[in-house]
């Protein structure tokens, strides 16, 4: 049996491989589970759940909201929400279990599960792969331990989980953003409304794109995977710059007032000067994972800070920071986990705290951003290969050698299977762009060719 859950939940193609059974039989086994684990000890238990405006996500929620209020879960429905604002309102309301419903930036035919623990936090791997056990067992025939009367679980709608999400953004911020104008691209996401109300509260001028979600149209040619319309727009408004968010907005890309992308790397470049400044970066250490720019990397040694890598994924990253007690951390992607303030990536969170910098400091974002010199990276997505032989092929890893050879100490070469889709990535890091583009392209002949 494959593992269902990659690094970032359970995904797949609504209704194909992420059914209803499956979204209701994973509810059942997770709630089991934590019960088993204790987490339910003394009380009764409560779940929060949340999706983005995907339309499968509306039958997946009811089959979700089912398996956990038949498993004696009260379930709290807070609606079409931001990632990590089912997780701070997990944390905050006390509840024992987080679900949201996403596929992040995927298209929208895909879908996907999330549990969050007590607090907030992703679950540990090791309750993910009980949680998938038992469910695989009981979806083989194995009759279930069923509450009845008054120990079902009860439904209700959370509607103040909005507000009281936005009210939290807002608290945290160091300084308004008055005197600011900013382009939001929301990604016809779970931000679409979020977003632009915290931003207004908080004094900036706002103009939205990628803000009318159909159930259709989540991440279609907009958002952080899409920066083009967000580069025009912030052009042609005038605007001090933009930012754009993936479909469950736990991510955070900007673009500055000439247009040009600032990445996550720049980001967390830029906050972790500001809080270095505010005394807020705990061992002037940043955690990253190893996809970062050398450039970054070069820039915090440059101003005497620290960067911490680890493997590719945002959970790694939450790890290292908790188990360090490190502030911010994050991807080049764009998840940015500002620890104080969030227990997951927050691109609205990442959002108005670089608006408040630029706020502050009465700096532009570019000037703000040029802390940094990106490297020139090339990044290729291989489909359709085994990724699971990635560690074991000799021919590519024959590949691999030769490339770091002729890039010698100047760039560097990264090969990893997704842990969300089937396919290979290539990063080759190197001085001279044709460079890396020229040992990215033999690198990805390479991996159809031994793993195809």
């Amino acid at each position: 049996m494959g593992r269902l859950f990659g690094t970032d939940g359970v995904r797949g193609v609504a209704n194909a491989d992420l059914t209803a059974e499956m979204a209701l039989g994973l509810s059942v086994a997770a709630a089991h589970v934590l019960a088993e684990a204790g987490t339910f000890q003394g009380h009764r238990p409560t779940a929060v759940v949340g999706r983005d405006p995907r339309a499968s996500g509306e039958f997946l929620e009811a089959a979700v909201v089912a398996g956990l209020a038949s498993a004696g879960v009260d379930v709290l429905k807070v609606g079409v929400l931001p990632t990590p604002a089912v997780a701070y309102l997990t944390g905050v309301l006390g509840a024992d279990l987080g679900v949201m419903l996403s596929a992040s930036h995927n298209a929208m035919p895909d879908n996907g599960i999330k549990f969050l623990a007590r607090g907030g936090h992703k679950l540990d791997d090791e309750l993910e792969e009980r949680i998938e056990a038992v469910y695989e067992e009981h979806k083989g025939g194995e009759p279930w331990e069923r509450p009845t009367g008054g120990g079902v679980g009860r439904v209700r709608e959370y509607t103040e989980g909005f507000d009281k999400y936005v009210a939290h953004l807002i608290a945290v911020l160091p300084n308004r953003l008055d005197g600011l104008k900013i382009v939001l691209d929301e990604a016809h996401g779970a931000a679409a409304w979020v977003s632009p109300e915290a931003f207004s509260r908080a004094g900036a001028e706002v103009i939205t794109i990628g803000a009318q979600p159909d159930g259709l149209n989540i991440n279609d040619g907009c958002g952080s995977t899409h920066l083009g319309l967000l580069k025009t727009a912030v052009v042609e408004h005038g605007a001090d710059f933009g930012i754009a968010h993936d479909g469950d907005a736990d991510r955070c890309l900007a673009v500055d007032h000439t247009g040009e992308e600032v990445d996550g790397d720049q980001i967390m470049a830029v906050l972790a000067l500001a809080m270095r400044d505010r005394s807020a970066l705990r061992s002037d250490t940043v955690v990253a994972t190893v996809m970062s720019n050398l450039g970054f990397k070069l820039a915090l040694e440059r101003e005497g800070l620290r960067l911490v890598q680890t493997a590719v994924g945002d959970r790694y990253v939450l790890e290292e920071m908790k188990e360090h007690g490190y502030a911010l951390g994050g991807e080049q992607s764009g998840h940015v986990i500002i620890l104080d303030h969030a227990t997951t990536g927050d691109g609205t969170l990442t959002g108005l705290m670089l608006a408040a910098r630029v706020a502050e400091s009465g700096r532009s974002l570019k000037e703000l951003a040029s802390v940094m010199e990106r490297l020139p990276q090339v990044l290729i997505n291989v489909p359709d290969v085994d990724r699971t032989r990635v560690a074991t092929s000799g021919e590519l890893a024959a590949a691999v050698t030769e490339a770091e050879r002729e890039l010698g100490a100047t760039g560097r070469v990264l090969l990893r299977p997704s842990g969300t889709e089937p396919l290979v990535r290539v990063m080759v890091e190197a001085a001279d762009i044709d460079q890396a583009r020229s040992v990215a392209g033999r690198l990805a002949d390479a991996v159809k060719s031994a793993l195809g």
